[in-house]
């Protein structure tokens, strides 16, 4: 084996003459060093590669997996804060363009890449992923027919869906109100960037709560590249598209453009001027049809009434004339107004008849013996009401004497009998008590004889009974 100068040809190792000359590190002090030296040559890098292990955030919110191409695979890392703010959705074997700083991790004495940033590599990535998610929601049946629900033909409340300031919503309200104006609610949201599935989606969500809710939304957005459309390829947007209670019309794009809430929605609109074109008819076409309903109506109406006329008039031709249908009825009438008389006189004498066979046979006598009857059993009523009409006259006056007594022995003046007399004041009121009279106060007393006015203190007010 060839021996190098300053080595031991026997074992390899260093020479003592030259071991003092090599500094020694720590391993911690080795791993930081080339940390250090990783970080300075990679600042920021950008890779591309294929997402391999992906299996979404951790507890702690960071994300681990790798990129890896044909050749090689290089661990990743994204810290929570940046991983709640990517645009694009990570998903394993989706090939990226990441965007971030090469460093190692010394506990592993592996290298790392820590990701700030991801971005889909190329279209054909973003289609890849566009069509693995349009094969998941229409498995859902998100996209089903059955499931869509008819546009209104005259909504009288339309919400839309779509930035306030750009020209879509121009486009949409310059079409209404040549076609049929309609009172138009605008949501505002933005049509592209971080948030703008989420405000879409809620905007969506938030026309289904209100009260009263608008007859037909329509979600609308001018053209543009894939990446610009992408927040309509969003599940949180179909996934309102598709539960939306409210008929949906979906003009996203240009007539070439296809995301995947034109699936979930009701109805697919080309462009946001022809959604408005099939949410309202033309009323001036309207009215035409309308003028031309009512002229055809007339035209109909007046055919009904001549065929009918015609049809009444060639059924009277075939029935007989009134006086024809009378002639019968009126001689059946002379003929009974000719017996009618004889009728009548006949009729009389019949009666007569019986009338006189029947007085033959009354008699008087008992008749007579009815009313005799009859009177005897008068005179025995009344002699019966007689006496219980005294029966009752005397039981009421034996409790009117009664009551009389019972009043003259209960009233103070049986005690005015026995020599006690009564003394009133002024108001009439009976004096209980001698402390109770005022010095000069007028008295009244009452005897069992009469009544005498006195005054306190002094004699007779009035010096008479009365």
């Amino acid at each position: 084996m060839p021996v190098t100068p300053g080595h031991d040809p026997e074992t390899g190792e260093l020479t003592e003459t030259l071991k003092p000359n090599i500094g020694e590190y720590s391993v911690s002090e080795i791993s930081h060093a080339l940390k250090r030296t990783l970080e300075d040559r990679f600042g920021h890098v950008r890779v591309r590669g294929e997402i391999s292990g992906y299996r979404g955030p951790h507890s702690s919110g960071h994300c681990y997996f790798s990129l890896k191409d044909e050749g090689a695979k290089l661990d990743a890392v994204i810290w929570r804060g940046n991983f709640n703010r990517l645009k694009a959705k990570l998903q394993d074997g989706l090939e990226v363009i990441a965007t971030g700083k090469i460093t190692s991790y010394p506990g592993k004495s592996a290298y790392q890449i820590v990701i700030e940033n991801v971005e889909p590599a190329g279209v054909g990535a973003l289609m890849a992923l566009l069509e693995e998610r349009k094969r998941k929601l229409a498995a859902e049946g998100l996209f089903d027919a059955a499931r869509k629900q008819p546009i209104p033909f005259l909504p009288k409340v339309i919400g839309v869906v779509t930035s306030p300031t750009g020209a879509v919503i121009r486009d949409i309200l310059h079409r209404l109100n040549d076609r049929f104006p309609r009172h138009v609610i605008v949501w505002p949201v933005r049509v592209q960037g971080e948030t703008s599935a989420a405000e879409v989606a809620a905007a969506i969500t938030g026309f289904n709560r209100m009260r009263p809710r608008p007859d037909l939304i329509i979600v609308a957005r001018g053209g543009g590249s894939l990446e610009d459309l992408w927040s309509f390829n969003e599940e949180i947007v179909v996934r309102a598209a598709a539960a939306s209670e409210i008929p949906l019309i979906s003009a996203v794009g240009h007539e070439t453009d296809t995301t995947l809430i034109d699936f979930a929605a009701d109805l697919r609109a080309p462009t946001p001027t022809a959604a408005a074109e099939r949410a309202v008819p033309v009323s001036s076409e309207l009215l035409a049809q309308l003028a031309s309903l009512a002229a055809r109506h007339h035209r109909g109406s007046s055919r009904l009434m001549q065929e009918r006329r015609t049809r009444v008039q060639s059924a009277t031709r075939a029935l007989p004339r009134p006086d024809e249908i009378l002639q019968l009825a009126r001689q059946r009438h002379d003929a009974a107004a000719a017996r009618l008389p004889r009728a009548l006189l006949a009729n009389l004498q019949q009666h007569r008849a019986r009338l006189t066979k029947t007085s033959a046979g009354l008699s008087l006598k008992p008749l007579r013996l009815a009313i005799a009857n009859d009177r005897k059993s008068l005179a025995a009523f009344e002699q019966r009401t007689a006496g219980a009409l005294r029966r009752v006259l005397e039981f009421k006056r034996q409790r009117f004497l009664g009551g009389a007594k019972l009043l003259a022995s209960l009233s103070y003046k049986s005690v005015l009998q026995r020599g006690f007399a009564l003394v009133r004041d002024d108001g009439e009121h009976p004096v209980r008590a001698a402390a109770s009279v005022k010095p000069g106060a007028r008295l009244s007393i009452e005897f069992a004889d009469g009544r005498l006015k006195v005054r306190e203190g002094g004699g007779p007010a009035q010096g008479s009974l009365f």
